[in-house]
């Protein structure tokens, strides 16, 4: 039957059969729970496959198998996961389309409807997935002959929140003690939460005072070095002989999750509002920042892809600059307004 219900889908499907070229029947959602329109749907499709195998016309691609291709073409990125959680999310909106029906209204209406319930930023990485995936069906696998042009909201620069020495000190002393452990590793390091929670003693190295994040767990798919300083040291020591393989645990086993209740009690308690784990990382580059930590330093520390991520903690520390600053004091034997501006005489 080439018009067809779906125990796992809400809309009737095509099953037509393969044409030269082909190996198997095509099998497609017709993107519609109404059947005059699925039929429709049906008949048109029926008829650009006989154009494709009878006139040589070149065939339309859907949204679906664009999607495919683009899952199976990048499954080592990091965030292979998430793409497929927006593009379950995305289906109702271009699911059953060709690519060329894909344009301009239909991106707007899908932006702002995005924005409704989310962020500018989170909407912006919506956008982005849609105009990557448009963009190699045009260019690499010409499927396509246009991608539509749009644009994105605009974002401000990203929120950089960190707590001071003694905030930090009155957090860790609210939490659990192993929560406690992770967060103070945490700001020594530097590390995302992923990398901590998931770190194994296979990549530390106490007597050397090293750690390391193999590619394939760290988000810009590259090994990162972690030198250890006291603090990081000092944790690890205690998490010794806990676990064969995880260093960090809770009642022996391996912690999954840190963004917790008590984890939010304890902000609660300490008096620190507008604070999220991820903050950790915020606070550990502004304490290296206040410390004098420079950029190119700081970059490889915290395993940050580019020195511009990097330079968002410079309003943290302006007194960095100034000896830098103040190099033009005696810069040509100047030595400042008074000495360089005229005396005035009286008559």
């Amino acid at each position: 039957m080439s018009l067809y219900r779906r125990k796992d889908s809400p809309f009737w499907w095509v099953k037509l059969p393969a044409i030269s070229g082909e190996q198997k029947s095509l099998q497609q959602s017709t993107g519609t729970t109404d059947k005059r329109e699925a039929q429709q749907v049906h008949d048109q499709l029926a008829a650009a496959r006989w154009e494709q195998a009878r006139l040589g016309v070149k065939p339309r691609h859907t949204w679906e198998e664009a999607v495919v291709r683009w899952l199976l073409e990048t499954k080592h990125k990091a965030t292979h996961d998430e793409d497929k959680a927006k593009l379950r999310w995305l289906d109702p909106y271009l699911g059953g389309r060709h690519l060329d029906q894909i344009d301009r209204t239909l991106i707007d209406r899908i932006k702002f409807d995005r924005d409704k319930i989310g962020s500018t930023g989170t909407t912006n990485r919506y956008l982005a997935l849609i105009r990557a995936i448009l963009r190699r069906a045009c260019t690499e696998w010409e499927w396509t002959e246009r991608v539509p042009k749009f644009k994105m909201f605009k974002e401000s620069e990203g929120r950089v929140r960190s707590l001071t020495p003694h905030e930090f000190d009155g957090l860790c002393r609210e939490l659990p003690e192993h929560l406690a452990d992770m967060a103070m590793f945490a700001v020594a390091t530097g590390l995302r939460q992923a990398n901590v929670t998931g770190l194994e003693w296979k990549y530390v190295d106490l007597a050397r005072k090293h750690a390391w994040i193999p590619g394939s767990q760290h988000k810009n798919r590259r090994p990162h070095s972690v030198p250890l300083n006291e603090m990081a040291l000092s944790v690890l020591r205690k998490q010794l002989g806990k676990h064969v393989t995880r260093v960090f645990t809770y009642q022996g086993e391996p912690v999954a999750n840190v963004y917790t209740k008590a984890f939010k009690a304890a902000l609660a308690r300490a008096g620190i509002d507008d604070f999220k784990w991820h903050d950790l990382r915020h606070t550990f580059a502004t304490w290296h920042r206040q410390a004098g930590t420079p950029t190119h330093e700081l970059q490889r520390l915290g395993g940050w892809k580019t020195g511009a991520m990097v330079e968002r903690y410079a309003h943290v520390a302006p007194e960095a600059l100034q000896d830098a600053a103040g190099r033009l004091d005696t810069f040509g034997g100047y030595g400042g307004y008074d000495s360089a501006t005229p005396q005035k005489t009286t008559a």
